[in-house]
């Protein structure tokens, strides 16, 4: 029974950004989000993933405060931590927000924070959100130095930016790997959990999750929202659940 439990622990969050994208491209509401965060859920994900931007090119304010009436599984936030956007997750109230450094006009996530640099604003607005038990995850580079400085500011997770890791995997999955196990240990022995998305497929999610099997989330958007054009989204949703345990198992069966 501790090796069943074990072996799911790590949970998939989806990011509809993308389902967002493709409503506001024509206007109306088609692709119902709301509607499609419902049977993400009822399909077995155990988390919604939404990142606002200023510019509302997704994900609208309106759409993340909808959000909370029909997220019953767990609700994750993510954007850079502005006034505006801290004032939005606090009225929303979410189960977790995650604070990623990205510009305004960034077209997506492309840099972890350096913890240390920015550790005095860092340590305010986690302080904040903790305040009212929101769980506070930092988006960093796979770099010990990096969750070191996360742990120091009072972060109760980190998501590791997986990007080079994706880019990497179909040339050298261990060497694409590795400083990413090296930043999940350091996480583990400073108490910090672990969180792991950019990038993600089917192709490269199960190697990640058997290398770093006690992953508390992974969160998937543009390759699982583009893998549910062809499968549909029910299908997809299992898939990658099914992979995540797959990893999971052959991970914890090394570890012994």
């Amino acid at each position: 029974m501790e090796h069943a439990e074990r072996s799911i622990r790590t949970r998939l969050s989806v990011n509809i950004n993308k389902i967002a994208t493709l409503r506001n491209a024509r206007g109306g509401n088609i692709p119902d989000v709301l509607l499609a965060a419902q049977r993400i859920q009822s399909y077995g994900a155990q988390g919604i993933t939404v990142h606002p931007r200023p510019d509302e090119r997704h994900i609208t304010r309106k759409d993340a405060c909808d959000l909370r009436q029909v997220v019953t599984t767990e609700y994750n936030i993510e954007g850079n931590p502005t006034v505006d956007f801290i004032e939005l997750v606090l009225g929303i109230h979410p189960e977790q927000v995650t604070l990623v450094p990205d510009a305004p006009d960034a077209l997506t996530s492309n840099a972890g924070w350096n913890t240390v640099k920015h550790a005095e604003f860092l340590k305010g607005v986690i302080a904040r959100f903790k305040s009212k038990d929101i769980r506070v995850s930092v988006f960093v580079d796979p770099l010990p130095a990096m969750v070191q400085g996360a742990a120091d500011c009072g972060a109760d997770r980190v998501e590791l930016y997986t990007e080079s890791y994706a880019a990497c995997y179909g040339d050298c999955p261990e060497s694409a790997i590795a400083p990413y196990v090296l930043a999940a240990q350091e996480a583990r022995e400073r108490g910090l959990g672990l969180n792991a998305g950019h990038d993600l497929s089917l192709e490269n999610l199960a190697y990640l999750v058997e290398r770093i099997p006690w992953l508390d989330e992974v969160s998937i958007g543009q390759a699982l929202i583009a893998d549910a054009l062809y499968l549909g989204l029910e299908k997809t949703v299992q898939s990658y659940l099914e992979v995540i345990r797959l990893g999971a198992e052959k991970g914890y069966a090394a570890l012994g």
